[in-house]
């Protein structure tokens, strides 16, 4: 795992999504077509914002798979992943297909639909993020790490809820799921690039533990380690709890 220090959101935004552009650029040159994972929630806004502009990518030859929906929610509640994604990304570019979770069908079938669609899938760049509680997608502290389902229905603990509340997509706990549509982590990590994007100085405690701590289902971003092509891509307001031997080692982007 390579770990970039920018200066602050906008700038970590702008790195990860020309690099993940060049990525689909080359995968469609080899390939023909190209295959992307995207994330949703605020540590995405600025990646997004910037990976829409690429006007150099043929569009057309790129297959989008979803991470990740809360279950139960439609999608044209504010806080669907589905609807961020379509006004953030899909609507935005005109990819050859993009497979959406609709939160507000059954989930046992959308996982039906489409694990073996991915299953089958080249994956040549997935966009994630970190939660402050350290989960990876959906995928909560103890994640499972050896489950080899492309999705999972899993349940939500208190802190990714809570999260939820601080960022401001609902107005209380109990207006959060208590379930959600993730994709594995075994699944994620059969993508052949990962970008990790982890703004804001909430990250703060769980960059640390996923950098400096072992491998471990209770922090479940830090399995990142095991990818040899993931890129974490990290702010000063996150990396603030990263020891100072720890912050002189990594690579630095103005």
């Amino acid at each position: 795992m390579q770990t970039i220090l920018t200066s602050n959101r906008d700038t970590m935004g702008r790195i990860v999504a020309s690099r993940a552009a060049e990525d689909l650029r080359s995968a469609i040159q080899r390939y023909g077509s190209a295959n992307l994972i995207v994330a949703t929630g605020a540590s995405q806004f600025e990646v997004l914002s910037n990976l829409v502009q690429a006007t150099d990518i043929d569009w057309t030859r790129v297959y989008g798979f979803h991470l990740d929906e809360y279950a139960g929610l439609s999608p044209d509640h504010p806080a669907s992943f589905c609807r961020y994604l379509k006004e953030r990304f899909v609507d935005l570019v005109k990819l050859a297909d993009f497979q959406f979770l609709y939160g507000d069908q059954d989930p046992a079938a959308t996982i039906a639909r489409v694990s073996p669609l991915i299953a089958k899938t080249r994956i040549d760049v997935a966009l994630v993020g970190i939660g402050e509680n350290g989960h990876l997608a959906f995928n909560d502290p103890p994640a499972d790490f050896e489950t080899t389902e492309p999705y999972l229905c899993v349940e939500l603990d208190q802190p990714c809820r809570m999260q939820q509340v601080g960022e401001g997509w609902f107005a209380s706990l109990e207006d959060v799921p208590t379930h959600a549509i993730s994709m594995s982590v075994s699944q994620i990590l059969k993508s052949a690039k990962i970008y990790c994007s982890v703004p804001d100085s909430q990250k703060a405690v769980a960059v640390a533990a996923t950098i400096e701590g072992p491998i471990t289902p209770d922090v479940p971003a830090s399995v990142l380690k095991r990818h040899a092509n993931t890129i974490l891509v990290i702010d000063e307001a996150s990396s603030a709890s990263l020891r100072s031997d720890t912050r002189s080692e990594l690579e630095r982007v103005a």
